[in-house]
């Protein structure tokens, strides 16, 4: 699983305080944890004011930078904003995101082109997010056309299907693991992310609902996914879903996460 870790965003009360306070040892404490847990990418999203975004993005990435080599997902719902922070990264990493939405594609699309860096897509247009498998296809058809177009490999793409509130949803996660299915069908070198977080909004217990996402899933095609890593219950879960699906030849990545103690019980105090 390519875990993108979720901790350094401005939308958590606690990193929004750190940002504010310029607590840059914060910062780069979470972005090595992270690391240390497993973490394929560290999310960076400042959640702060357009003005200073950018210039927000610039500190936070360099922070982060400093405290590990894995590298940075650039995170903004602003696809110009993402772009203009390509340059304040070392090395290539994850753009969070694009979508059909306006012309978010084309200002990301040309500058990855002829990279290594990958790229998260929504399943989303200036229709909104639809609630049906063969919309959301749709949207994904069209995104690809723009991949091909732009000369950009499948393998570097991760397809977000949107996944939002399960309270809400008249089908549970059907139309989510139906486009997912399909998707992984058509490219099976593609990326199949989301936030698993996302599902359980405004429900009493909200991690066991997480937590049945994330399976069901994976055995959808899901092996992307943004996450807190740091989340031991979550991280051992993914591993041994991994091997269950038959994904970890002699469940050795499992055997070495948990030697490594990124799940389990935790190490006791000497």
């Amino acid at each position: 699983m390519i875990i993108i870790g979720e901790k350094i965003n401005g939308s958590i009360p606690s990193m929004a305080k750190a940002i504010a306070e310029k607590n840059g040892e914060h910062i780069k404490s979470l972005a090595k944890r992270q690391a240390d847990a497993g973490a394929t990418f560290i999310d960076v999203c400042a959640s702060v004011d357009p003005a200073v975004e950018l210039d927000t993005l610039h500190w936070m990435i360099d922070l982060v930078q400093s405290a590990t080599d894995t590298p940075v997902a650039i995170d903004s719902p602003n696809a110009k904003t993402c772009a203009d922070a390509i340059k304040f990264c070392d090395k290539p990493g994850l753009i969070n995101s694009v979508s059909m939405e306006g012309d978010k594609i084309e200002e990301v699309f040309p500058l990855i082109a002829k990279t290594t860096w990958e790229c998260v897509a929504l399943l989303c247009d200036d229709s909104g997010i639809s609630q049906t498998v063969e919309k959301r296809l749709e949207v994904f058809g069209a995104i690809m056309k723009k991949a091909k177009e732009y000369g950009i490999d499948p393998a570097r793409l991760h397809i977000d299907p949107l996944v939002q509130m399960l309270c809400t949803s008249e089908d549970g996660i059907a139309s989510v693991t139906g486009a997912m299915k399909t998707i992984k069908e058509q490219y099976p070198t593609i990326h199949i992310t989301g936030g698993a977080s996302n599902i359980s909004f405004n429900l009493p217990g909200r991690k066991y609902v997480n937590q049945g996402f994330i399976i069901l899933s994976m055995a959808a095609g899901m092996d992307s996914a943004i996450i807190d890593p740091l989340n031991r219950d979550m991280m051992g879960l993914i591993y041994a879903a991994e091997a269950l699906l038959g994904m970890d030849d002699y469940c050795m990545e499992y055997i070495n996460a948990y030697r490594a103690g990124i799940f389990g019980d935790p190490p006791k105090a000497k």
